[in-house]
């Protein structure tokens, strides 16, 4: 009788995982590759500050048979990706960042530029984006503190919500001659959309305006209506915003379904992220004893995005000296694991997600020398 379970050979299973990652005849134009990634975790997302998406292109047309996947594009990775016959590199990390007056051999990153362009292979980065996304980094780092709920510590606005303006100006119109040179001027101001409908004050009938306005077109209409004084009353002024995401934004705030020590919470981490030292202070009156329920986590140097959350423990990659003593002499404990080491283990995750995603059109390469530059010895 044969035996239900079966035991497969490394080379079996790497064969298979190779099969599942690495289809040998497909490929995708460079550009429909843009496009699927943008579907899977939108650029709009990304923090102003950044600077993220295509940062370097060969000449057109560029095919993709092999994307590689790095949290960092030192020269070394650079090395290692050309030697897999990488034709696109999506770094986290942006490796251009600042703007680059020349591209000489003399930096390392201008070297980087130079030899994604000798070899034709294109250069991404998603950095921020990735972070926002409620697929991303942060809902990866997440899943090591146990079984918990969670948000975003700064949600997301939803960028193709659409709203007519910046503000909305209302106001009520008593007689029609008014209510006449009142709409005939503010349809001459650019930027204003118009609707009105009847309203009833005091027993008197009025007619109520709605102006949604630009910025600009704001300042327009508040100065009408200072030199008109007369003609209309009950003003009201908005500002439109956008709705926030429920799931998307930087950073998360998660609350655990159990509570447990923070002794507890350090050997989860530390196994999520296989470390085999974290760096940890203590808040004041805290000890490893100490209960965690609620967690504040973001991804990378997480300083601003933490800031004022009210939890138990602060985790991130990395904090300034001052705003540790800060957040300790509060009863909130940090722990902190550097930089990179809170993001690289997302590219594993990443890897499945963007087989499924690109059904399985290019081969996807995970770095195998791209580490956190900081070691403990």
């Amino acid at each position: 009788m044969l035996s239900s379970h079966i035991r497969l050979l490394p080379t079996t299973v790497r064969f298979v995982q190779s099969l599942i990652h690495n289809p040998s005849s497909s490929c995708m134009d460079l550009k429909a590759l843009l496009s699927s990634l943008n579907d899977f975790a939108s650029l709009s997302f990304a923090e102003s500050w950044d600077n993220v998406g295509l940062l370097v292109e060969p000449s057109p047309p560029h095919t993709v048979n092999t994307l590689f996947l790095t949290n960092d594009l030192t020269e070394e990775v650079m090395e290692e990706a050309l030697q897999k016959k990488a034709d696109f590199i999506l770094s986290y990390h942006p490796p251009i960042f600042r703007p680059m007056k020349r591209i000489t051999w003399k930096t390392w990153k201008e070297r980087l530029v130079i030899r994604a362009l000798e070899n034709r292979v294109a250069v991404y980065s998603p950095h921020t984006a990735y972070d926002a996304a409620p697929q991303g980094v942060n809902n990866w780092l997440a899943k090591g503190l146990g079984v918990c709920t969670s948000r975003p510590i700064l949600p997301s606005k939803a960028l193709n919500y659409p709203t007519e303006g910046t503000h909305r100006v209302e106001f009520n119109v008593d007689h029609t001659q008014d209510l006449d040179k009142v709409i005939a001027t503010v349809k001459g101001i650019s930027g204003v959309s118009v609707t009105s409908f009847s309203a009833r004050t005091d027993d008197e009938e009025q007619t109520r305006i709605s102006l949604n306005c630009s910025q600009q077109a704001l300042v327009q209409v508040v100065a009408f209506l200072s030199q008109n004084s007369e003609l209309y009353q009950k003003t009201e002024i908005l500002s439109l915003e956008k709705p926030l995401l429920l799931h998307t934004g930087m950073g998360r705030l998660c609350t655990l379904d159990e509570p447990v020590s923070l002794a507890t919470m350090i050997e989860r981490i530390k196994r999520h992220l296989k470390l085999a030292h974290i760096r940890l202070a203590l808040g004041v009156g805290r000890t490893l004893a100490s209960q965690v329920k609620v967690v504040a986590l973001c991804a990378g140097s997480g300083s601003s995005v933490l800031q004022g959350a009210e939890a138990d423990l602060y985790f991130t990659g990395e904090m300034s000296h001052h705003d540790i003593l800060d957040v300790a002499s509060q009863g909130i404990n940090v722990i902190l694991c550097e930089h990179s080491n809170t993001e690289r283990g997302f590219l594993s995750d990443l890897q499945d997600m963007l087989s499924a995603h690109l059904e399985n059109k290019v081969k996807i390469i995970l770095s195998e020398i791209d580490r956190d530059p900081l070691q403990v010895v």
